[in-house]
């Protein structure tokens, strides 16, 4: 096969973002508004339903007050532990194996992060690095405020199981206490009408990953008490950078109230953003509290909306790529996370495999190799133990290392043509034979 140049994953940018983008800036109006509150409404129906077809508008108070777009995941999540009112003397538990903001997060907000090891090889039946789920149960202590489950590559978590470990220890959790500020008394409220360690869901790989929870079908964004997305331009949706938050109703506090909170939190404390602001009369503000500044911009969700309409297409042509990789690792007997089960459907974000017996030092020959076909490849991730920042030590959590260390990344995106694939699945191949 002659060469080609297979890039990672380059984000998939049609003439319909393109335009959008246009009228968006052509509509003077560029920061947060019009199109922001529709993506979030168009996100509220689509992680409820499945489906992108929805006219929001006819039912525009049935799906408001449900999602907020901000400018990234990492900003999502510092929101959700905020408004869960997470601070110093709090303890948050996150997988050893996942990307820094699932930790940087916690430590945003002055708590102190619990790493728990993952299973060994990775869940029994879909291989994905996730969480040792008898170390998470004995991870928890009194001091312990929510548990940050990560749906990697795509793959959904075994929510079923993480709740029940939370609603077992729920008699060591003691609810925040208001400390009479506006975010203190929403936040203490919250905790209390959770009652137990919240399950605060790093969705930033999974955007319509779905899992049988409780005996019924739910999409990612629908499962967790609070979760969060990533638009990132490497992910499935790509709104250039951005994120989103979501969360489930609960009892006695409406969802228009934590709507809210997110807005302020999210745009300086002000009690107007400047969508409002344009109505006559309107342009006297407050700033309730002095905090942060994260809302995201209508060029960004311009983008979100036309790669919303083509999203479940962009799914589908993920999955058929992975159904031909499988097809050849399982011939060459290498381990490969299994996207689809009875019971689960990922997101298809990213194509992890493992090569038996390879050496980290093998591996890193490998990635040249394949680079050198013109194939970039990828290691998704590197342990945050290992990393300076968090004490670059990660023998406490030796399924994580050992997980990592003969892991590379495929390239699975939807610039892919069939011809790429085969290319990539020959170079494969070769390079095995070659080291």
């Amino acid at each position: 096969m002659d060469r080609r140049n297979i890039s990672f994953s380059p984000p998939d940018i049609s003439e319909l973002e393109i335009e959008e983008v246009v009228q968006t800036l052509k509509s003077g109006w560029i920061t947060t508004g019009p199109r922001t509150k529709l993506l979030e409404r168009r996100l509220a129906a689509y992680i409820e339903t499945g489906r992108t077809d929805i006219d929001t508008e006819k039912e525009t108070a049935r799906w408001s007050n449900r999602v907020v777009c901000l400018s990234s995941a990492t900003a999502a999540e510092e929101m959700n532990l905020r408004i869960l009112g997470i601070g110093p003397g709090d303890e948050v538990i996150v997988p050893a194996y996942t990307y820094s903001a699932s930790a940087s997060s916690v430590i945003h907000c002055g708590a102190t992060v619990v790493f728990v090891d993952i299973q060994k090889d990775g869940d029994p039946v879909t291989g994905m690095p996730e969480m040792d789920y008898d170390a998470l149960e004995a991870a928890i202590t009194g001091k312990t405020k929510a548990i940050v489950p990560v749906d990697l590559g795509g793959l959904v978590c075994d929510y079923d199981r993480i709740f029940e470990i939370v609603e077992r220890k729920k008699d060591l959790f003691s609810p925040l206490q208001s400390d009479g500020s506006i975010l203190g008394d929403l936040s203490s409220r919250i905790q209390k009408a959770i009652g137990r360690v919240a399950v605060m869901a790093d969705c930033a790989h999974s955007l319509g990953g779905s899992r049988v929870f409780r005996g019924e079908k739910k999409y990612c964004g629908a499962i967790a008490d609070f979760t969060s997305f990533s638009f990132h331009a490497v992910k499935n949706f790509t709104t250039a950078e951005g994120g989103a938050s979501t969360w489930l109703p609960l009892e006695g506090i409406d969802n228009a109230e934590i709507y809210k909170m997110f807005q302020l939190l999210s745009l300086h404390g002000q009690n107007k953003d400047a969508l409002a602001k344009t109505q006559i009369g309107t342009w006297e503000y407050d700033i309730i509290g002095p905090w942060y500044k994260c809302n995201m911009t209508d060029i960004m969700a311009a983008i979100g909306l036309r790669q919303l309409d083509r999203y479940l297409g962009l799914l589908e042509r993920r999955k058929a790529i992975i159904k031909r990789y499988d097809a050849v690792c399982d011939s060459l007997g290498i381990r490969h996370l299994i996207h689809h089960t009875a019971d689960m459907d990922s997101s298809n974000h990213l194509y992890l495999i493992r090569v038996p017996g390879m050496t980290a030092e093998k591996r890193n020959e490998f990635i040249v190799k394949m680079a050198e076909k013109g194939v970039a490849t990828n290691v998704h991730f590197k342990p945050l133990p290992l990393m300076t920042a968090y004490g670059a030590d990660c023998s406490a959590y030796p399924n994580a290392y050992d997980y990592y260390h003969n892991l590379i990344t495929l390239p699975l995106h939807t610039l892919l043509s069939d011809e790429d694939v085969e290319y990539v699945c020959e170079s494969l191949k070769k390079t095995l034979k070659e080291i």
